[in-house]
């Protein structure tokens, strides 16, 4: 015997059936194929959607088929209803990064070291990508601020802001270390000293000189400590990133800085010329500078002596002429002080034109007469 169905039954019966699917709800879905617009996903209840392939994944040029898999279960946002075809449009990528965002925020919460893919460089900062999250990192939060930026290059980094709903995520690279400076620093001052010869590398150049990381404390390397010839600025002679050993000159304690010399590292061109130059010498030189007292002559490789500015406007004006850099000039050797490393030159009067060293002949009588002046009246 067959039961008769009541209308509340038959109503229960119908609410088995029914489904709602709005825009901006999160469901469970297999993918079943592809077509040209994208995958094609099962969501239940007879219902299909589409995943176009900008929303399968917030990494660019993938192939579909790669992160949707056939057969496999995902979970969706709905960002369109049904559409005439019956069809829903579905969302991978944005389900990925809502995820993202919660991750961030427990790593935010947990002050963690995250690491980041530069994917661009911008005026003022670097662009970086954190698992499908685009974040910026501004100069100011860089460790070095002359850093080269290279797009695909990993970065270490900690979280300052993150804000999902304004799509706000500043993040720094400086504070990575600035934690760990203050053992790092005991662990350095503990163990160096004046004298040490170390390896460090060029972290930032400035017109007063370069700073070297010597196992991660910034230490000065001065502009006159990085060549014993003269140089016009460090980027003459460093670059950033570059490997060098220098010797520990200074190391203050109270103040936690550290001097160092990069020319101390190498031989000491005054040693040498000491042996070869003698007060008296005649000797060749190319001028390297020229200030308002005088003119510098390099006389020996790496060595520097002074031309006085009234031996220099002297020469120059008897020989109606300049003296510029990179001019080859013979001067003798007045005064030699090794220990002080000064060298000051004078220009023989044999360097004067030959015109100039010539001997006045003596005026004959008549012509003493015919240039005498007649007394005043």
């Amino acid at each position: 015997m067959v039961k008769e169905m009541s209308d509340g039954d038959f109503e229960e019966l119908l609410r088995g059936f029914d489904y709602t699917f709005k825009k901006g709800d999160l469901v469970k879905g297999i993918v079943y194929g592809y077509d040209s617009d994208g995958a094609i996903v099962d969501i239940g209840a007879k219902a299909v959607a589409s995943v176009p392939e900008r929303e399968a994944s917030y990494e660019e040029n993938i192939i579909i088929s790669s992160v949707l898999e056939k057969g496999k279960e995902y979970e969706f946002l709905i960002i369109r209803e049904e559409d005439e075809e019956g069809k829903f449009l579905l969302s991978r990528k944005r389900v990925d990064l809502a995820y993202a965002w919660k991750e961030l925020e427990k790593i935010k919460e947990a002050d963690e070291i995250i690491e980041g893919t530069i994917t661009q460089c911008v005026k003022g900062g670097l662009i970086v990508d954190i698992i499908g999250v685009k974040g910026f990192v501004p100069s100011s939060q860089l460790r070095n601020k002359d850093m080269e930026c290279t797009v695909g290059d990993k970065i270490q980094l900690k979280i300052l802001t993150l804000d999902s709903q304004q799509g706000n995520f500043i993040l720094s690279n400086k504070k990575v270390f600035k934690e760990t400076t203050e053992e790092v620093k005991k662990a350095v001052f503990s163990q160096i000293e004046i004298g040490q010869i170390v390896k460090g590398e060029v972290v930032r150049i400035t017109d007063f000189g370069a700073f070297v990381d010597i196992g991660g404390v910034d230490c000065l390397l001065p502009l006159s400590q990085i060549s014993w010839r003269w140089v016009e600025h460090p980027t003459d002679l460093l670059k950033i990133g570059e490997k060098i050993e220098v010797e520990v000159i200074d190391v203050d304690h109270a103040k936690q800085r550290i001097s160092l010399s990069l020319k101390n590292v190498k031989p000491d061109p005054w040693l040498e010329a000491e042996k070869e130059i003698k007060e008296g010498d005649i000797r060749e030189g190319t001028i390297t500078r020229i200030k308002n007292f005088g003119a510098f002559v390099e006389i020996y490789p790496g060595v520097e002596a002074l031309l006085p500015h009234n031996e220099l406007t002297e020469y120059q004006n008897k020989n109606n002429c300049i003296f510029k850099i990179g001019d080859k000039i013979k001067a003798s050797i007045n005064k030699f002080n090794p220990s002080d490393k000064r060298i000051s030159l004078g220009l023989e009067v044999n360097e004067a034109p030959a015109e100039e060293k010539k001997p006045r002949a003596k005026k004959t009588k008549k012509e003493a007469e015919e240039t005498t002046e007649p007394p005043e009246e």
